[in-house]
């Protein structure tokens, strides 16, 4: 008998869960299901993120990710102070690394401030007092309410709170859709509304519903760099970013239990799972991939040959180190460590345009949502951004 469900959702990863979760609290008893292929939650880029809470102030205000992080990063918050779950409110500083980047600075804090993030501009001599080891040029931003939570212990934290009514199907692939269920290599599935969460293949996903026809994932490799000195940093140091792009540069994190890393990489990635040198190696996508960023190259859209060349140096870690160390008064390069485990960002490209997507984006076609971009702040926003989701669903669907 074909498993039936009022919710399908694809994807056990952060943002797959807060759907579920938010639905459970709108939709009291409704069957929902969660497809998942691998054999645990938070597999992929929510299990190997730097678990950073944002605090919103990277964002343009008509932006989705402006919107929706500073609420993120309240609820997070308060979801692991309700539960007990271990959260780092160490704060973070924004520094200029040298005179061009002190207008950088203060363009962040227009963004917060228009944000409703809270922040505050200070000096190098209030840097010294909130962050010791830090060094600016005229102007650093301080944000309180950043902080750091363990990624994958929230995702399974949520899981095991779900009510019997939802129940996750771990190690069941998505293979394609049929009248109103999908197929699975364990049989289909019914569904009545169906969200794709699937991450880095949300745009397979989406393409067997007829959505996201003009996008494509790009993946990008993120690597951190362990060091040996917990006491280098009280709180995150970042340098100002390239706000044309969604990557905010090599920078120091203060992990949950207060360990120092630095990272992380964007290299271009080769295939989807491109996560070593040929595990879950897939020859379609790996011919796809680089026949895409070839052409990115050529063109050199959104300064693409540039960022390869300076993404592929960090492999050295010499190079590595370099990047983070500009923005500290001290460090020793040898009390560098172990990489962490790699993650992959998954990117989306605009095929017309071939511009990256800045955004959160979504879809809809006939009887479900597609998010089909939620990379960083995604952990940060899951809780309000699946709320927004939900609504847009129920709205369009009259669900309510």
């Amino acid at each position: 008998m074909m498993k039936q469900a009022d919710f399908l959702i694809v994807g056990a990863g952060i943002i797959g869960l807060s759907i579920a979760r938010e639905l459970t609290r709108r939709y009291a008893g409704a069957r929902i299901v969660i497809l998942e292929k691998e054999s645990e939650v938070a597999f992929h880029a929510s299990g190997r993120n730097s678990g950073v809470l944002h605090a919103g102030f990277y964002y343009t205000a008509d932006s989705l990710k402006a919107r929706w992080t500073r609420t993120g990063n309240r609820l997070l918050t308060d979801y692991c102070l309700e539960h007990g779950l271990p959260i780092n409110r160490c704060g973070k500083v924004v520094v200029a690394a040298d005179d061009n980047e002190v207008e950088g600075v203060r363009e962040l804090k227009r963004r917060g401030d228009r944000n409703g993030v809270e922040l505050r501009l200070i000096d190098a001599g209030e840097l010294a007092q909130i962050e010791p080891n830090a060094r600016t040029v005229a102007v650093a931003l301080f944000s309180p309410t950043t902080a750091t939570v363990d990624p994958k212990g929230v995702c399974r934290h949520i899981a095991s709170n779900f009510p019997p009514n939802v129940e996750i199907c771990f190690s069941r692939r998505f293979l394609g859709r049929a009248p109103g269920s999908v197929l699975t290599d364990r049989g289909p599935i019914g569904y009545r509304y169906l969200f794709n969460a699937a991450g880095l293949y949300a745009d397979r996903v989406a393409g067997h519903f007829g959505a996201g026809r003009r996008f494509t994932m790009i993946p990008f490799k993120g690597l951190y760099l362990r060091y040996r000195d917990d006491g280098l940093l009280q709180r995150h140091l970042y340098p100002v970013p390239n706000l044309r792009n969604p990557f905010l540069g090599v920078h120091f994190t203060k992990t949950v239990d207060g360990r120092v890393k630095i990272g992380p990489t964007a290299i271009p990635a080769f295939w989807r799972e491109n996560y070593d040198l040929a595990g879950r190696f897939d020859a379609g996508e790996f011919l796809a991939i680089t026949a895409r960023e070839a052409k990115l190259f050529v063109l050199n859209r959104f300064n693409f040959r540039r960022l390869a060349f300076e993404e592929m140096r960090k492999y050295r870690r010499r190079f590595f180190i370099a990047q983070a160390e500009r923005l500290v008064r001290r460090l020793d390069p040898g009390r560098f460590g172990d990489y962490t485990r790699p993650g992959i960002r998954a990117q989306l490209l605009d095929t017309q345009t071939d511009e990256l997507v800045m955004d959160f984006l979504i879809e809809h076609a006939d009887d479900s949502t597609h998010i089909l971009n939620a990379v960083s702040p995604a952990f940060t926003s899951a809780f309000s951004f699946a709320g927004h989701v939900v609504d847009s669903a129920a709205a369009r669907m009259m669900l309510k």
